[in-house]
């Protein structure tokens, strides 16, 4: 497996964990406590605690950027495209993301939180942005 395929793995496998381990887990331990009906959750967390909505939202991010990377990754996956900027920015993503989504859920909305997560996104964006350009200028 490539580090550009593995990193790919890894960002679905985040996504993932997002879900179960934060909204599934919340909403779980309610309905099985017999605090919340199963179809008591409207879409947007706006019943929830402050954490859980901010979790709802890192974890749309993921599914968001989850299609884009591996748009990208089918591109280097087809095209046989190799060399170091292949394996080095792939894993940065998926480091990135993770990062970005633990600040996102870990920490409140603030100034500064939100400029740590802005700058863990452009890292992303940057390394994507890179990939894409490795692949149409070899």
């Amino acid at each position: 497996m490539t580090p550009a395929t593995s990193a790919l793995l890894g960002f679905a496998a985040w996504t993932l964990a997002t879900l179960v381990f934060t909204i599934g887990a919340h909403r779980w331990s309610r309905i099985l406590a017999g605090t919340a009906r199963i179809h008591a959750f409207p879409p947007d967390a706006s019943d929830g605690p402050d954490w859980y909505r901010r979790a709802t939202r890192a974890h749309m991010n993921c599914v968001e950027n989850l299609p884009v990377f591996a748009a990208i990754v089918a591109a280097i996956a087809t095209t046989g495209a190799t060399g170091r900027v292949f394996d080095v920015l792939p894993p940065v993503v998926l480091g990135a993301r993770v990062c970005q989504t633990v600040t996102h859920v870990g920490f409140p909305v603030t100034a500064g939180s939100v400029s740590v997560r802005f700058s863990f996104f452009c890292i992303q964006l940057v390394a994507m942005l890179g990939l894409m350009a490795a692949l149409v200028w070899p």
